[in-house]
């Protein structure tokens, strides 16, 4: 996806779409894991949907049930990215991440290719407050290293406070590059 500038950039999320996203965080949240489903408190998945002009229309969300985070070669990956850029929290960094499943990935992109929709970006949840970021509803820098060139769109879930969950959307997880969501 091309973006001149995120500033004249607007996402459309549906309230369907949104509380999808929520209701897949709290049930993670909850322990409440689907058959095959990764069983941790890690919520990440895909949002698809159209473009035109300065309007990005979210038609889809879609859970991703597997982490192929501990899996060689990702888990190697992902465990020197982890120690050279995660900032230490309450999950230990060989547990931190999500590497989507190739073949699940594959499954949904083929969905969405037959939908005649695009794979516009992510979302995950956060999950803990940290000191120095209380709510937790902007990119880290891992997040922004792991966006890196992706030109995707990153939506942060907060779920720090469950009962006010909050969605925002960046530009490859660059804290500049927001792009303000309507209902």
């Amino acid at each position: 996806m091309e973006l001149k500038s995120s500033s004249q950039i607007q996402i459309v999320l549906p309230d369907k779409c949104q509380s999808e996203i929520i209701d897949h965080c709290r049930r993670k949240l909850a322990g409440q894991y689907l058959k095959g489903e990764a069983q941790d408190l890690k919520a990440f998945g895909l949002i698809a949907g159209t473009r035109s002009e300065n309007t990005i229309t979210v038609k889809r969300c879609m859970p991703l049930l597997k982490n192929a985070r501990s899996i060689d070669p990702y888990k190697g990956h992902m465990d020197r990215v982890m120690t050279k850029h995660a900032i230490p929290s309450e999950t230990p960094l060989h547990k931190r991440g999500w590497v989507a499943d190739p073949e699940e990935l594959t499954e949904k992109v083929s969905e969405c290719h037959a939908a005649k929709i695009t794979l516009l970006g992510t979302y995950h949840m956060h999950r803990v407050g940290w000191q120095h970021d209380k709510i937790r509803d902007t990119p880290t820098k891992l997040d922004t290293i792991l966006g890196h060139d992706s030109r995707m769109i990153m939506f942060i879930v907060s779920m720090v406070e469950p009962d006010k969950p909050i969605i925002r959307a960046f530009f490859e997880g660059i804290c500049e590059q927001e792009i303000v969501i309507i209902p």
